[in-house]
Protein backbone atom coordinates (compact mmCIF):
# COMPACT_ATOMS: atom_id res chain seq x y z
CA UNK A 1 0.00 0.00 0.00
CA UNK A 2 1.41 3.05 -0.86
CA UNK A 3 1.45 5.93 1.95
CA UNK A 4 0.36 9.48 0.91
CA UNK A 5 1.97 11.96 4.00
CA UNK A 6 4.21 14.81 3.69
CA UNK A 7 7.45 13.98 3.63
CA UNK A 8 9.88 15.85 6.07
CA UNK A 9 12.74 16.74 4.74
CA UNK A 10 16.04 14.24 5.47
CA UNK A 11 14.24 12.01 7.97
CA UNK A 12 13.49 8.58 7.05
CA UNK A 13 9.70 7.58 5.83
CA UNK A 14 8.07 4.83 4.81
CA UNK A 15 6.72 5.07 1.35
CA UNK A 16 5.18 1.99 0.45
CA UNK A 17 4.49 -1.74 1.79
CA UNK A 18 3.60 -4.86 1.56
CA UNK A 19 3.27 -8.42 3.12
CA UNK A 20 6.95 -8.68 1.97
CA UNK A 21 8.91 -6.13 1.89
CA UNK A 22 8.97 -2.22 2.44
CA UNK A 23 9.85 1.25 0.44
CA UNK A 24 11.85 3.84 2.22
CA UNK A 25 13.34 7.20 0.26
CA UNK A 26 12.66 4.77 -2.72
CA UNK A 27 14.50 1.25 -1.76
CA UNK A 28 13.10 -1.43 -1.17
CA UNK A 29 13.68 -3.72 2.16
CA UNK A 30 12.44 -7.53 2.48
CA UNK A 31 14.38 -8.39 5.32
CA UNK A 32 13.43 -7.31 8.65
CA UNK A 33 15.21 -3.83 9.78
CA UNK A 34 14.87 -0.92 12.04
CA UNK A 35 13.69 1.86 11.33
CA UNK A 36 13.93 5.45 13.25
CA UNK A 37 13.61 8.86 12.18
CA UNK A 38 17.40 9.82 11.04
CA UNK A 39 18.70 6.28 10.82
CA UNK A 40 18.16 2.60 9.02
CA UNK A 41 19.36 -0.18 9.86
CA UNK A 42 18.70 -2.93 7.24
CA UNK A 43 19.67 -6.41 7.80
CA UNK A 44 18.28 -6.78 11.99
CA UNK A 45 18.22 -10.67 12.30
CA UNK A 46 14.63 -11.37 13.61
CA UNK A 47 12.76 -13.16 10.87
CA UNK A 48 9.78 -13.91 12.74
CA UNK A 49 7.67 -12.01 15.93
CA UNK A 50 7.80 -15.58 17.73
CA UNK A 51 11.46 -15.67 17.41
CA UNK A 52 11.96 -12.32 19.11
CA UNK A 53 13.86 -12.35 22.71
CA UNK A 54 14.12 -10.08 25.99
CA UNK A 55 17.62 -9.04 24.57
CA UNK A 56 16.11 -8.23 21.13
CA UNK A 57 13.92 -5.89 22.71
CA UNK A 58 16.93 -4.58 25.02
CA UNK A 59 18.97 -3.73 22.29
CA UNK A 60 16.84 -1.14 21.06
CA UNK A 61 17.02 0.98 23.82
CA UNK A 62 20.69 2.33 22.47
CA UNK A 63 18.53 4.32 20.38
CA UNK A 64 16.40 6.22 22.90
CA UNK A 65 13.34 6.17 21.32
CA UNK A 66 10.74 7.26 23.22
CA UNK A 67 8.05 4.58 21.55
CA UNK A 68 9.11 1.40 19.68
CA UNK A 69 6.64 0.10 17.38
CA UNK A 70 6.70 -3.63 16.53
CA UNK A 71 5.96 -4.34 13.27
CA UNK A 72 5.15 -7.60 11.25
CA UNK A 73 2.76 -9.08 8.62
CA UNK A 74 1.88 -12.32 10.29
CA UNK A 75 -0.95 -14.15 11.74
CA UNK A 76 -2.16 -12.27 15.38
CA UNK A 77 0.68 -10.31 16.95
CA UNK A 78 -0.20 -10.78 20.91
CA UNK A 79 1.84 -8.02 23.22
CA UNK A 80 4.65 -9.85 25.45
CA UNK A 81 4.79 -8.12 28.72
CA UNK A 82 7.58 -10.12 29.76
CA UNK A 83 9.72 -9.30 27.10
CA UNK A 84 9.28 -5.76 26.63
CA UNK A 85 9.74 -5.60 30.33
CA UNK A 86 13.50 -4.20 30.11
CA UNK A 87 12.01 -1.24 27.50
CA UNK A 88 9.03 -0.20 29.80
CA UNK A 89 10.92 0.30 32.45
CA UNK A 90 13.43 2.68 30.87
CA UNK A 91 10.25 4.92 30.22
CA UNK A 92 10.49 3.40 26.57
CA UNK A 93 6.58 2.89 25.34
CA UNK A 94 6.14 -0.69 23.15
CA UNK A 95 3.13 -1.32 20.97
CA UNK A 96 2.98 -4.57 18.51
CA UNK A 97 0.77 -3.77 15.63
CA UNK A 98 0.77 -5.62 11.96
CA UNK A 99 2.85 -4.43 9.35
CA UNK A 100 0.55 -1.74 7.57
CA UNK A 101 -1.14 0.14 10.77
CA UNK A 102 2.93 0.58 12.24
CA UNK A 103 4.10 2.06 9.06
CA UNK A 104 1.09 4.39 9.26
CA UNK A 105 1.68 5.14 12.71
CA UNK A 106 5.59 5.24 12.46
CA UNK A 107 4.72 8.57 9.57
CA UNK A 108 2.37 10.22 11.44
CA UNK A 109 4.84 10.30 14.44
CA UNK A 110 7.91 11.33 12.23
CA UNK A 111 5.73 14.18 11.35
CA UNK A 112 4.85 15.35 14.43
CA UNK A 113 8.84 14.86 15.25
CA UNK A 114 8.30 12.28 17.57
CA UNK A 115 11.41 9.99 18.64
CA UNK A 116 9.90 7.07 17.45
CA UNK A 117 11.80 3.52 16.35
CA UNK A 118 10.01 0.94 14.01
CA UNK A 119 11.49 -2.81 14.89
CA UNK A 120 10.05 -4.25 11.17
CA UNK A 121 10.15 -7.79 11.03
CA UNK A 122 9.59 -9.16 7.00
CA UNK A 123 10.50 -12.86 5.96
CA UNK A 124 12.28 -12.31 2.88
CA UNK A 125 15.35 -12.23 0.88
CA UNK A 126 18.44 -9.91 0.57
CA UNK A 127 17.67 -6.46 0.16
CA UNK A 128 17.20 -4.92 -3.11
CA UNK A 129 17.95 -1.69 -5.10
Amino acid sequence: MKLHLNRAEGLYMIDTYAADHIVIGGRRYARSLILLPDRLLPDWPVTGYDDLTESDYVALAVHAPELVLVAAHEGRLLPRPRLSAGLVGRGIGVEVMPLGAACRTYNVLVAEGRRVLAAVILPGAAATS
